[in-house]
């Protein structure tokens, strides 16, 4: 039987701590995000750290290395350290993290795009932090930057180390840019491809829009990939469906979605994570242990990381 592969991003860069009280922020509570969703069920947690006095995201190793450890030592759970970082960071200080503890997965967005957040600001109108309105605000002038050097430069910081990639595809000229590098020798196989839909700046979230990205990236890698998806915000669970249904994994979590069904807030990662299973045993499918994981992507292990040391 197929294994789907259930991925959870916990907290993010895109929403702000007035958002939900749910939304994690400090360590402990990251900890705590991914350790639950690995109980409820996700093979591989994606993991952001941000500032406990206000929310705001950080990349600063010293941050990561608060809950990493507490994350690695409670559960199997495949750790992912991002490099996109936010938006607003550089690319040094996006790539530091996964440099200084080797993860087995870090994710890698595939090329610069419009990332428009200001249109949250419909819905959200009071801000406890003096930094989340002018973010948010402010994204309708912001290009997130991810050019061919700054991806080659990640691509060989991070996979000398034997860190594979979840390779973040928000359009399909993405995942011609990962062919690319594919093509030069520069990414392993099997590609983790994760296509991002229902943001502002990347592909929308209309099923015929799925079934595109997904024929695009069979034409490109054949038996070549792993392929995933995201929806955000209330996409989620309908694209996460529809990609188990067709033969793809999913991930889901705070990160993507601050919600549980129409108005109501998820109060954990956990919940999200219950749902999509949930769903997945419904289509008959199981999921994924890490273990299972980690022998579909071909990860080097937990053991040759830095995250315990």
């Amino acid at each position: 039987m197929r294994k789907v592969i259930i991925t959870c991003a916990v907290t993010g860069a895109i929403h702000t701590p007035s958002m939900s009280p749910h939304l994690p922020v400090t360590p402990s509570e990251i900890a705590e995000a991914a350790i639950g969703a690995a109980q409820a069920g996700a093979a591989i947690v994606h993991l952001h750290a941000r500032q406990p006095e206000d929310g705001r995201p950080s990349q600063d190793p010293a941050l990561f290395r608060r809950f990493l450890p507490a994350i690695a030592e409670q559960s199997d759970v495949v750790i992912n350290i991002t490099t996109g970082g936010s938006p607003v960071q550089t690319l040094e200080e996006r790539l530091e993290p996964a440099r200084v503890f080797q993860p087995e997965l870090a994710s890698l967005n595939m090329g610069s795009m419009n990332f428009g957040l200001f249109e949250m600001l419909n819905r959200f109108k009071e801000f406890q932090h003096d930094w989340e309105e002018p973010y948010l605000r402010n994204s309708d002038d912001l290009v997130f930057r991810n050019s061919f050097r700054d991806i080659e430069h990640i691509l060989r910081s991070c996979g000398d180390a034997g860190t594979r990639f979840e390779l973040e595809c928000y359009d399909t000229s993405h995942l011609y840019t990962a062919a690319y590098f594919l093509d030069r020798g520069l990414l392993p196989k099997p590609l983790f491809i994760q296509s991002v839909f229902g943001l502002r700046g990347g592909a929308g979230p209309h099923y015929e829009d799925v079934i595109m990205m997904r024929r695009t990236a069979d034409r490109l890698f054949g038996h070549d990939y792993q392929w995933s998806v995201l929806g955000a915000g209330r996409n989620q669970m309908p694209i996460a469906t529809l990609s188990a249904a067709i033969g793809g994994n999913v991930r889901v979590g705070i990160e993507d979605s601050l919600w549980d069904g129409p108005g109501r807030l998820a109060r954990s990662n956990a919940d999200q994570v219950t749902r999509i299973r949930q769903v997945i045993e419904a289509l008959s499918l199981e999921i994924a242990t890490p273990a299972e994981a980690r022998e579909l992507l071909q990860l080097k292990g937990a053991a040759n990381t830095r995250i315990s040391a």
